[in-house]
Order: C-alpha cells, then sequence, then structure tokens
C-alpha cells in the first residue's frame, strides 16, 4: 500500500511506514474495499485516522485505548469514547463525563466530542479502527489489532513519561506492550454501565495531570467547553 495515498499526519506516516508497507495492512486495505462495497462502514475515510491527525506523535503525552468505534449511524468520529458534536452521548461517554465532573469538579458537557482532549494531546485510540455499521466487533482480526500495537510500542519505544490510561479488560491487555520503566499505566473498569459503576471514583482524571506535572508537562484542561 502507498503510504502517500494514507490521510495520517506525516509524524506517524515516518513512524509507521513499515506497517503500512507490511503485506497484513494490504490485506486489510483489501478487507475495507469489499466490506464497502457490501456494508456501511464507520467512520468515514477521511476519520480513519482522525486520532493520529489530531494528536502528531510528538505532541503525545496520554494515550486513552478503547476497543471498537461506535458502530451507530453518525456516532464514530475516529477518536475512542468520542461522537460528533450534536450526536446523542452513549453510555460509556455519559459515564466518563460524570466521572470527570466528581473527580475535577468539570460540570458534564452538551457535546460528546473529545476533540479538545486530542488536540492537547491525548491520542484516542481504538484498537480496531473501522466497523460494520450495526455489528460491533465485525473488524476485528482483521489486521487492525496488529497496527494498533505497533502504534502503542512505538510510543513506548520512542517516547518517555506517557501516561496510558486503560479501562476495561481489553484495554489492560496491552500493558503488555508497554514499558512501565519508562511510563505510566492507569487502570480501571470500563466505563459502561455493564461494569456495574466499578468505574467510578478511579479519579484518574486528576491522577494523568499529577503525574504529568510531576514530570514538569503541561497537564490537560480536560474541559470541552470552555
Amino acid at each position: 500500500m502507498e503510504v502517500s495515498n494514507i490521510n495520517i499526519d506525516a509524524s506517524w506516516k515516518a513512524i509507521l511506514k513499515d506497517e503500512f508497507a507490511a503485506p497484513y495492512f494490504s490485506k486489510l486495505k483489501e478487507f475495507l474495499i469489499e466490506e464497502k462495497k457490501l456494508y456501511n462502514v464507520y467512520p468515514p475515510g477521511n476519520r480513519i485516522f482522525a486520532a493520529f491527525n489530531h494528536t502528531p506523535f510528538d505532541k503525545v503525552k496520554v494515550v486513552i485505548i478503547g476497543q471498537d468505534p461506535y458502530h451507530g449511524p453518525g456516532q464514530a468520529n475516529g477518536l475512542c469514547f468520542s461522537v460528533s458534536d450534536s450526536v446523542k452521548k452513549p453510555p460509556s461517554l455519559v459515564n466518563i463525563f460524570k466521572e470527570l465532573q466528581t473527580d475535577l469538579g468539570i460540570p458534564i458537557p452538551q457535546s460528546g466530542n473529545l476533540e479538545p482532549w486530542a488536540d492537547q494531546g491525548i491520542l484516542l485510540l481504538n484498537a480496531t479502527l473501522t466497523v460494520r455499521a450495526n455489528h460491533p466487533g465485525s473488524h476485528q482480526k482483521k489486521g487492525w489489532e496488529q497496527f494498533t500495537d505497533a502504534v502503542i510500542h512505538k510510543i513506548s519505544e520512542q517516547k518517555k513519561g506517557v501516561v496510558f490510561i486503560l479501562w476495561g479488560k481489553y484495554a489492560q491487555t496491552k500493558e503488555a506492550l508497554i514499558d512501565t520503566n519508562k511510563h505510566f499505566i492507569l487502570k480501571a473498569a470500563h466505563p459502561s454501565p455493564l461494569a456495574g459503576g466499578a468505574f467510578f471514583e478511579c479519579r484518574h482524571f486528576s491522577k494523568t495531570n499529577k503525574l504529568l506535572e510531576h514530570n514538569l508537562i503541561q497537564p490537560i484542561d480536560w474541559r470541552i467547553e470552555k
């Protein structure tokens, strides 16, 4: 696959050039072409790499790992847990904002668009970057996980002092890719209501900022609406 044809920030294009040239990525591209002939696929093609375009490699200071994009119409915007402006907030995102309010006193925003976080250096990374409409998990084990595992490994290898936020058992499987001697890991239950409220009181927002400040890194302004 020609790297020049991929809509991704130049810093990531350089870091991940070997992944884009690998046989598995060509197979993944072929799979997506066939899927799009038969089904609606989310997010739109120009948003697949949105997390990377909002957060260039040199700006990454926090990573939040999700699993799949949202599979409902208009929901997925290329950032994990995020939806575009005017789209109803999914239950997991509602709980994230509830915890943010408890932790830092930030009012729950009207918008569920997490671009303000991404633009400050939070890589909002889903393990699988696409999904068939109304079929959660449909694009798992097609190559995306190999690609996003490489992303996590590159961050771990080439940066230091990054805060990795792992919500839920799936995200926590990625801990094996992270050098814990160089980076910080915060773990909690998934924010989904299916976790029975175990996510609440994790206070990961304030904890993240304390870790960043300890390393003389600008903390995150977690407000979505200023």
